[in-house]
């Protein structure tokens, strides 16, 4: 038995084990290596996080304060390139990482060595970004989209940053490809695919979406490397080329991207909810189909990016209604969701606040994105605060609250431990205000007309730019108390049950029928048919 268990996590019986730090350097177990990737991701999002204090400290009033345009640029390129690449992609792997093997029953990863290379690779390409602002003229060019012809006069900072994407796209398809074949080959005897969590679910088809588009990324900033160093003219409209073309094979690219940082929120938000709510979740079939749905769907809508640069009216027509239509699977899981709360006997703790307000301001942050898909309006609104508004909603208000919902939800699975509870409704009640604060007032700030990606602005603008730098301090202060509520959980928590959120009610529930299972402690679940 003891050689199995060797060879299952990539080491003979007798053959030593390493320990201290070359414990984690060589690690194949998926725990450790999902350990690595959560903190690798809290690191970047705090890195991020400062670069968004610096954006925000720059704009609490008009005129040039403390970063010189060409800096202000390299914070918002660096910015967004550090919090979906670096931040919320790692952070879900690192979910997967943990819960998918124990919630089907195998053993461990299917490749346990590419597991921990497609880890190693990710501290590689942040240190390259980073770097980045220490070469003459830094990573500015072109944004974090890099767009040409922008991105073809740029220095070493932009190849740096194509390096880096290069790097991460590679830990990205690695990755994924891992997770399918863990998912497809290694579930627990007689477990069918419709027997499987939603979380397992929603990161089959995630990791699908990753193999189809992350090449496709590879391809175009390879293209941007050959027009930069080998006078190849793939966007260069002088050589014959089309600046355009880069906008579409990016977008292709760039909008599965953004579902592949929210399908695995779902998955998330549809495990904690039924265990709060103590019943099964409400119509378990047609949410694993309109995960499938919103991510097919998701490769036929790239060009509502693109409604400005001179696409004929057919083109508009069709991508806005095929962007309209995600809103119908989407609109399926919030009622689904709904309908699981609905007379359900709930109670309030931290993982079940985040995912409610997941909810709520995921529903806030998708009727923008119907409001941005209606070309006249998107042309309006174009390249303004309110597009900003609009993906935070989606990404922080999404992805992010359902990686905290995630933390708090499974730490004690996790650790042993459980986490200080007033502390986390703390956190929440913190982060939810501070980040209204923060985003929703950039709708009205777009509305107005204010451009983004400026360091300077006009005078009219001023009184909502205060109150959203002050609301992005104090949502980045917040974040540093759900450090502390993770450490001390780690180092000093009480030791949790052993099925934490059983009794996590003080109601009389004789009455009631036996709860959902909560699926991490349950191997494999079982799905009432």
């Amino acid at each position: 038995m003891a050689a199995v268990h060797g060879d299952l996590h990539g080491h003979g019986h007798d053959e030593h084990i390493p320990s201290g730090i070359m414990r984690w350097v060589k690690t194949t177990n998926h725990k450790d290596i999902g350990t690595m990737y959560l903190w690798f991701a809290f690191t970047m999002f705090l890195v991020g996080g400062t670069l968004a204090m610096g954006i925000r400290a720059e704009l609490y009033q008009p005129g040039i304060q403390i970063l010189e345009p060409e800096l202000f640029n390299q914070f918002t390129t660096l910015h967004g390139l550090i919090m979906v690449f670096g931040a919320i992609m790692p952070a879900f792997v690192g979910f997967a990482n943990w819960q998918v093997p124990m919630m089907i029953g195998a053993p461990d990863m299917a490749f346990a060595r590419m597991n921990n290379w497609s880890f190693w690779l990710l501290p590689v390409a942040a240190s390259l970004l980073i770097a980045s602002f220490f070469v003459p003229g830094g990573a500015a060019a072109g944004g974090w989209t890099f767009y040409p012809p922008l991105s073809t006069q740029g220095g070493l900072g932009v190849d740096m940053m194509i390096f880096a994407v290069h790097i991460l796209g590679a830990s990205s398809i690695m990755g994924a490809i891992n997770i399918i074949t863990t998912i497809l080959n290694m579930r627990a005897p007689g477990m069918k695919l419709m027997d499987m969590p939603l979380f397992v679910w929603t990161w089959l088809i995630t990791a699908y979406l990753l193999v189809l588009v992350m090449p496709v990324l590879a391809g175009t900033v390879t293209m941007l490397l050959t027009d930069r160093h080998f006078g190849t003219s793939f966007f260069n409209a002088a050589g014959g080329g089309d600046p355009v073309l880069f906008q579409h094979i990016f977008w292709f690219f760039g909008h599965p991207e953004v579902y592949i940082m929210i399908l695995p929120s779902f998955g998330i938000v549809s495990e904690v909810i039924p265990t709060f709510s103590r019943k099964p979740l409400f119509g378990y079939s047609s949410m694993v189909y309109a995960t499938a749905s919103i991510a097919i769907l998701s490769c036929f809508v790239w060009a509502h990016h693109m409604f400005t640069a001179g696409m004929p009216t057919v083109g508009q027509l069709f991508f806005m209604y095929a962007t309209m239509l995600i809103a119908v699977p989407t609109g399926v899981k919030v009622f689904n969701w709904t309908a699981t709360m609905w007379r359900g006997s709930m109670t309030f703790e931290t993982p079940m606040l985040f995912s409610i307000g997941f909810i709520f301001l995921f529903v806030i942050g998708g009727f923008s994105g119907v409001i941005c898909a209606i070309v006249p309006i998107d042309i309006q609104v174009q390249d303004t605060y309110y597009v900003i508004a609009h993906f935070h909603y989606v990404l922080v208000s999404g992805s992010l609250f359902a990686i905290f919902a995630g933390a708090y939800y499974w730490i004690p699975k996790w650790t042993g431990r459980m986490y200080n509870e007033t502390l986390g409704k703390w956190h929440f009640w913190l982060s939810m205000f501070f980040f209204n604060l923060t985003f929703f007032v950039q709708h009205f700030l777009g509305l107005a007309g204010m451009p983004r990606r400026v360091p300077d602005y006009a005078l009219q603008f001023a009184d909502f730019n205060k109150i959203s730098s002050i609301g992005a301090f104090g949502f980045g202060l917040t974040q540093l108390l759900f450090l502390y509520i993770m450490i001390s959980c780690i180092r000093s928590g009480e030791k949790a049950p052993e099925k934490p959120w059983d009794g996590a009610t003080t109601l009389e529930w004789t009455h009631l029928p036996t709860p959902a299972p909560y699926h991490s402690f349950v191997t494999p679940p079982v799905i009432n048919k």
